[in-house]
């Protein structure tokens, strides 16, 4: 009966001493809507640092075709040491300043026992990032990107003749698999003899104009040295990570990224000044300050957001995010530039995404920790050995 259901309810209350509690089944509209407040919440716990992982490789889209603009869609046109001295000029005065803020340990030469390391990490990187973006002169957004995913399987071969590291026949087949993807982007002329002179793509956009230009063909020799370039470019960068590697947790990762970033611009004005068929080139159009502000801003962005998103994200699901940049290139590729890949170019794409994330399984271990302090762009590639004890020098 109600009455019983009552004094139980009485005793427990004057036992306990406290006021009554309404039952689950009293309200069920607020207790309905505090379940679904909690999931609300437990969903933005678990994923919002993917989410700035996400927001990352939109910047870092973003930025790269904003370069590629820079680059072709002018009638003089910025060399891609130039756009690297505009970017990275911009992280060091930003890192410059926050660690200068941040009163940062051993800022700004970092610990002297491994300043040498830190000089090659940037050296190497600097190589990556031309590597990169002169690719995007000649080759797609899509190619480009999608031979950056190649960076793993280097980075092990890399640990494997430095660093003395196990090579695994795993990593073996995943790199065969990555080459054969290469080649498919690539397409030379003696493995795909009709696809360079039936189909040439469209590379440029006149941005001074109101239509894009007529297509543009890239000539076998000229495509070849790109892929050379992007490939010697693979390599800078796995150096660079395999230094990351070695330096450990010796040094504070921003001052690592400082280094990255000045020795970039010291690097690149240099060439700039020194090289007799190379000059700084002074914007002239509006859009042209505009892409200049938003390769400087997106390259921050892209530093920040990733810093922030990889500090609450475990490795293994946030490097896997990274091959979005191919989804991003290839839309912006269609929408801005009119053009497809060839099936050869997504056959290519498929067989080097598959080894990267192949090699990035053979490194995950099942035990995850998160990742402690900030991090670089580059760092999203060495999976869960970003943090890993230092070796020897």
């Amino acid at each position: 009966m109600s009455y019983g259901v009552t004094d139980s309810s009485s005793q427990r209350t004057l036992q306990n001493g406290t006021s009554p509690q309404l039952s689950p089944t009293a309200d069920p509209g607020r207790s309905t809507e505090g379940g679904i407040r909690e999931s609300i919440r437990s969903f933005y716990d678990r994923n919002f640092g993917l989410f700035l992982v996400f927001l990352a490789q939109t910047c870092g889209s973003i930025m790269n075709t904003a370069a590629k603009l820079l680059a072709t869609g002018y009638e003089e046109k910025f060399h891609a040491l130039q756009i690297i001295f505009i970017r990275m000029s911009c992280t060091t005065i930003l890192g410059v300043l926050y660690m200068w803020y941040h009163k940062t340990p051993d800022f700004p030469l970092g610990v002297p026992g491994i300043r040498h390391l830190l000089v090659l990490r940037g050296a190497a990187g600097f190589v990556g990032l031309f590597g990169l973006y002169y690719s995007l002169t000649w080759l797609e957004i899509s190619d480009a990107t999608v031979i950056t995913f190649i960076i793993p399987t280097m980075t092990a071969l890399v640990c494997f003749v430095w660093l003395r590291e196990p090579f695994t026949i795993n990593e073996a087949l995943a790199g065969f698999f990555a080459f054969c993807g290469v080649l498919c982007v690539a397409r030379p002329t003696w493995l795909f003899p009709v696809i360079l002179n039936d189909a040439p793509r469209v590379l440029a956009f006149d941005l001074t104009s109101e239509a894009p230009t007529a297509p543009v063909p890239v000539s076998p020799q000229q495509r070849t040295l790109a892929i050379i370039m992007s490939i010697m470019g693979t390599f800078g960068a796995s150096t660079a990570y395999a230094t990351i590697r070695v330096i450990g947790k010796r040094s504070h990762s921003l001052i690592s990224v400082n280094y990255f970033a000045a020795i970039a611009t010291i690097g690149s004005a240099i060439i700039i000044l020194v090289h007799p068929d190379l000059h700084f080139v002074i914007p002239r159009e509006t859009s042209q300050w505009g892409l200049i502000a938003i390769i400087g801003l997106a390259g921050f962005l892209l530093q920040f957001l990733l810093t922030e998103g990889l500090q609450r994200e475990k490795a293994g699901r946030a490097t896997n995010l990274t091959y979005l940049q191919l989804v991003f290139a290839l839309v912006i590729e269609r929408v801005i530039w009119g053009t497809t890949p060839p099936f050869q170019s997504l056959a290519g794409a498929a067989l080097i995404i598959g080894a990267a994330i192949w090699i990035s399984l053979q490194k995950n271990d099942p035990v995850t920790e998160e990742r402690k302090g900030p991090v670089d762009e580059e760092s999203r590639l060495l999976g869960n050995d970003t943090d890993v004890q230092s070796h020897e020098e």
